[in-house]
């Protein structure tokens, strides 16, 4: 395929730039246009290159004219994350961009977290990628609200985490797709629920916790795996409403640790006011 190299009178040029929280100052400052800032975005971009995952890619600021004079196109988010952040980033900055560009800038479709973890292989990739972020947040913010700007993940961590522990994800997916058709919660409640306990205590058998969970076969009254699977859905104004996935995660760990230490419990449930119950460890002798 014989491709054109010669490049549009009108093509900026590309430039690599360490840009420190000063500098971002002085380019916001040159804005052609206010667009409407998502301020969950500025957080979501400042908390990455706080935990040092802030990666290069072609994504940049744009500039009509020379780094030095020209008026910023695009590129709020990123410069007001770095001056959030405090940390100066390399970036791309584009410079000579027309501004008659300007109508078309971002308006292409974001990649998803599903689209991220395509490329493993796995089968059903919207558990998968829901069971990886819960439990990121289960380990990082187990009292707080799992919903809205503060709770969101960069698809890169989501991708380490997969990474770092495929396996247990995988196992985790198919047992909270199980275990999900006999009690009151969802697939990846069920699937976070299994992997934090089970990541907790990889020395307790869990065949006949699942079973159990299961089959019910042979419950006796005050089983805490029959507990769990008495737990009904919430109903509000005469509608069913699931529990939140915080609150599915939390009633999950309770059933796990009664049954884990013997106890009896014949109704499980979950307080808003409560912190979040944390699995019983039992480690192999190493």
């Amino acid at each position: 395929m014989d491709i054109d190299s010669g490049l549009p009178l009108s093509a900026p040029t590309p430039r690599l730039v360490q840009v420190t929280p000063a500098m971002a100052e002085i380019l916001l400052s040159r804005t052609v246009v206010n667009r409407r800032l998502d301020w969950g975005q500025v957080d979501f971009l400042a908390d990455s290159i706080i935990r040092e995952e802030w990666q290069l890619t072609h994504q940049g600021i744009a500039l009509d004219g020379p780094l030095d004079t020209g008026y910023l196109l695009d590129g709020q988010h990123r410069l007001n994350a770095v001056i959030k952040a405090g940390v100066a980033v390399w970036i791309f900055v584009f410079e000579g961009l027309p501004r008659t560009a300007f109508p078309v800038l971002d308006t292409g479709k974001r990649r998803s977290g599903v689209d991220t973890l395509s490329s493993t292989g796995e089968k059903y990739l919207p558990v998968l990628y829901s069971t990886i972020r819960h439990v990121i947040l289960f380990k990082n913010m187990p009292d707080s609200s799992w919903s809205g700007n503060g709770a969101r993940i960069a698809n890169g961590r989501i991708l380490a985490a997969y990474n770092e522990d495929s396996g247990m994800y995988r196992d985790a997916v198919a047992m909270g797709r199980e275990i999900s058709k006999h009690v009151f919660a969802s697939q990846t409640g069920m699937a976070v629920g299994y992997f934090v306990t089970t990541e907790a205590a990889p020395a307790v058998k869990v065949a006949s916790w699942i079973d159990g969970l299961t089959s019910g076969a042979n419950l006796e009254v005050g089983d805490p795996r029959l507990a769990l699977t008495k737990v009904p859905h919430m109903k509000k104004r005469g509608a069913k409403r699931r529990y939140t996935m915080r609150e599915q995660v939390a009633i999950y760990i309770k059933a796990w640790n009664a049954w884990v230490g013997g106890e009896k419990v014949e109704k499980l449930n979950f307080k808003k006011t409560e912190n979040m119950p944390m699995p019983v460890e039992a480690k192999f002798d190493r």
